[in-house]
C-alpha cells in the first residue's frame, strides 16, 4: 500500500502540500517487481510510474538490437512521455533486482499536471530532455543492417527482402540495375556470378541463401531447444499467436513452429479497421508483431524457417515432423497453418510470378510503383486494404472483379473508403486473359467477361487476391478433411469417426480434429469464419481444450 510518506520520498512531490500527498497515495498502486520482471514493454500502453525501492533497467531496440540506454534508481519517475504525446511505451523497464513501483493511471496522471503548474512545468523539462535522448541514440545508432543485392526482377531477391521485412530484421535492397545504388555496392559484389548476394553487418557474404541459413546468421530461432513440448502450434498467423500467447501464460511449455514470419495473410493487410479495441485500426503486421512479443514474453518459443513435413499421430507419441529430420516431441498439437493464395491459371502468369506478378500484398514493391498504374485482381477485403495501401505510392490503382460490383464480397467501410479515394477505380465483369513480358511483367489483357472483348494495359505490377486454398496435404490420413482440404473439428469430425467406422471413446471437443489431442483452429477449419478476431477467439480458446485434454491423459482410468 501506498502511503503519503511514500509519495514525499519522490523529489517531484517532495514540495507538495500533504493533503496533496494524500491524494497521490490514495490513488496509486503499489507494484512490486521480482528480479527480472518486466514492468512494461515497448509500444505497450503507459500509465505513470515512480520508481521507490529497487533499480529498472530502460531498454530500447536500437539500429536492430536490445539496449540498455539509462537506469532508474529510487526517486527517478518515467511515463510521463508517452502519456503526454499519446503513445504506446518508448521504451521497456526491466527490474535488475527486487522494485517496488508507485503507479498512476493515466486520469490520475492528468489530474497531477492540471493541480500544480510547477508540477506540470518539470514534467514537461524532463519530457524535453527524454526526447532530445531517444532523438540522439536514433540519429547515432550504428546502421546495423543487413544488406540484399540483386536485380529487382528477381524473385529470389524478392523473397529475401519480404522474410526480413516480415521479422522486423533491419535490411537495405541494392538494385544492381540502379546506378546510384551501384555505387554503394563493395567492389567485391558487382560481378558475382549468382545473386542475390546478402551482406552481413560482419561483412560475411550469403550467396543466394536459403530463408533458414539467412534466420540463422541474422539471429532467428530456427531450431526448437527442447526435445518435448506440453503443446505444439504450427503457423503463426492470428490463430496460432494467439494460441501461443494463451499457451504460454497458463504454463504450458510451448512451441510455435512458422514457416515464413509471424502473420500468417492478416500480417500483410496494410490496415484493419474493424478489430475490437483499436479504434482507429493497426496494420496486421503490428498486430502480429505485438502477439510475437506478447508470446515471448511469456515464454513460448518461436522458431522460424522451417517447413513442417508431417505429424506423427502416434498416440502418446505425437510429434511435428520439420524439413532437415527434426522431430518435435508434444502432448498436443494445434494446426493453425491456414490457408495461400489460390493461383491464378491464365497464360503467362506463371512464368512472370514475383516479376511484376504477385500474390497478396507484397509491401517491400510499394515504393518502386511510385508513380505507376498498377492492377488488382479480386473484391474481398484483402483486395481492398492493398487498393488503399497501393494508392498513397501509385498513378492509378485498377481492381478488376468478375461481378458487377464490391458489395458482395467487401466490408462496408471499405467500400466507403475505396470510393472516396480519387485514385482508385474499380473495373467490375473484368477477367485477366493474360500476362505479358519478357523478363518481367509488362502488360496485362483483361477480358469483358459479358462481350467478351479484350484490350491491352500497360503494367509492370499485377496483384491477386482471388481467394485461397489450406494446405493440408502433408498431413497423415487420420486427421480428416473434407472435399477442399479443410480440417474437420467438432461435431463434423464426431460424424467423419462415426461414418469411418464407430463412435469413439468420447466426442471432440469443438475444435478437436478426429485425432484427440490434436486441434484446429483458424482458417484451415472447416467451416471457420474467416475474420482475424475470429481467429484470435479460436486460438485462444483451442487452448482451454488442450487443458482439458491433458488432464484427461494425465487422470487414472478406471
Amino acid at each position: 500500500m501506498i502511503t503519503a510518506h511514500d509519495v514525499a520520498e519522490i523529489p517531484l512531490f517532495a514540495k507538495l502540500p500533504a493533503e496533496h500527498l494524500a491524494q497521490i497515495a490514495a490513488r496509486a498502486a503499489d507494484v512490486r517487481l521480482q528480479p527480472d520482471q518486466w514492468l512494461i514493454q515497448e509500444g505497450e500502453s503507459s500509465s505513470f510510474f515512480a520508481l521507490l525501492e529497487g533499480t529498472l533497467d530502460v531498454i530500447k531496440v536500437v539500429g536492430g538490437t536490445e539496449q540498455v540506454i539509462n537506469r532508474y534508481t529510487p526517486g527517478d519517475f518515467f511515463g510521463e512521455v508517452p502519456l503526454i504525446l499519446g503513445s504506446g511505451a518508448v521504451a521497456s523497464l526491466r527490474a535488475r533486482e527486487p522494485a517496488r513501483v508507485l503507479r498512476l493511471d493515466p486520469d490520475d496522471f492528468q489530474a497531477l499536471v492540471i493541480s500544480d503548474d510547477l508540477l506540470s512545468a518539470q514534467l514537461l523539462r524532463t519530457m524535453a530532455a527524454r526526447v532530445g535522448h531517444l532523438q540522439r541514440l536514433a540519429v547515432e545508432a550504428p546502421l546495423n543492417r543487413v544488406q540484399i543485392i540483386g536485380h529487382r526482377w528477381d524473385p529470389g531477391c524478392l523473397d529475401l527482402r519480404g522474410f526480413l521485412a516480415r521479422n522486423h530484421v533491419p535490411s537495405e535492397w541494392l538494385d544492381l540495375d540502379t546506378p546510384a545504388d551501384l555505387e554503394q555496392i563493395p567492389e567485391a559484389a558487382r560481378d558475382a556470378e549468382r545473386y542475390p548476394l546478402v551482406l552481413l553487418p560482419d561483412e560475411a557474404i550469403l550467396i543466394t541463401p536459403a530463408l533458414r541459413e539467412l534466420a540463422d546468421r541474422v539471429g532467428l530461432q530456427t531450431s526448437p531447444g527442447k526435445s518435448c513440448y506440453d503443446v505444439a502450434i504450427i503457423g503463426a498467423g492470428p490463430a496460432g499467436l494467439a494460441a501461443a500467447v494463451y499457451g504460454a501464460s497458463e504454463g504450458l511449455s510451448t512451441v510455435l513452429i512458422e514457416r515464413e514470419a509471424p502473420g500468417g495473410q492478416a500480417g500483410t493487410s496494410s490496415r484493419i479497421e474493424n478489430y475490437l479495441g483499436f479504434p482507429s485500426g493497426l496494420s496486421g503486421d503490428e498486430l502480429s508483431q505485438r502477439a510475437w512479443q506478447q508470446a515471448t514474453r511469456f515464454g513460448a518459443e518461436m522458431v522460424v524457417a522451417r517447413d513442417v513435413i508431417g505429424i506423427d499421430p502416434t498416440p502418446g507419441a505425437y510429434a511435428v515432423l520439420l524439413d532437415g529430420g527434426t522431430r518435435v516431441e508434444c502432448k498436443a498439437i494445434v494446426i493453425a497453418t491456414g490457408v495461400v493464395w489460390r493461383r491464378l491459371d491464365a497464360p503467362g502468369v506463371e512464368e512472370l510470378t514475383g516479376r511484376g506478378v504477385y500474390y497478396g500484398a507484397s509491401r517491400t514493391e510499394a515504393p518502386a510503383t511510385q508513380g505507376k498504374d498498377v492492377y488488382l485482381i479480386g473484391g474481398g477485403n484483402s483486395a481492398g486494404q492493398a487498393a488503399l495501401f497501393f494508392a498513397g505510392y501509385v498513378r492509378q490503382v485498377y481492381m478488376l472483379i468478375r461481378g458487377e460490383a464490391l458489395s458482395a464480397s467487401m466490408s462496408q467501410y471499405l467500400i466507403d473508403q475505396l470510393e472516396a479515394t480519387e485514385n482508385v477505380s474499380v473495373e467490375p465483369f473484368s477477367e485477366l486473359s493474360a500476362a505479358r513480358g519478357e523478363t518481367h511483367l509488362e502488360a496485362i489483357v483483361i477480358r469483358d467477361a459479358r462481350t467478351g472483348e479484350e484490350r491491352l494495359c500497360q503494367t509492370d505490377a499485377l496483384f491477386v487476391f482471388i481467394g485461397a486454398d489450406p494446405e493440408t496435404e502433408s498431413l497423415p490420413g487420420e486427421i480428416a478433411c473434407d472435399k477442399r482440404g479443410y480440417l474437420l473439428t467438432g461435431p463434423a469430425a464426431l460424424r467423419e469417426l462415426e461414418r469411418a467406422g464407430g463412435r469413439p471413446r468420447r466426442d471432440p471437443y469443438l475444435l478437436e480434429t478426429t485425432v484427440p489431442g490434436i486441434f484446429a483452429v483458424g482458417d484451415v477449419r472447416a467451416e471457420s469464419i474467416k475474420r482475424v478476431a475470429s481467429a484470435v477467439g479460436e486460438g485462444s480458446m483451442a487452448i482451454a481444450f488442450v487443458h482439458q485434454f491433458l488432464a484427461e491423459q494425465s487422470a487414472p482410468r478406471a
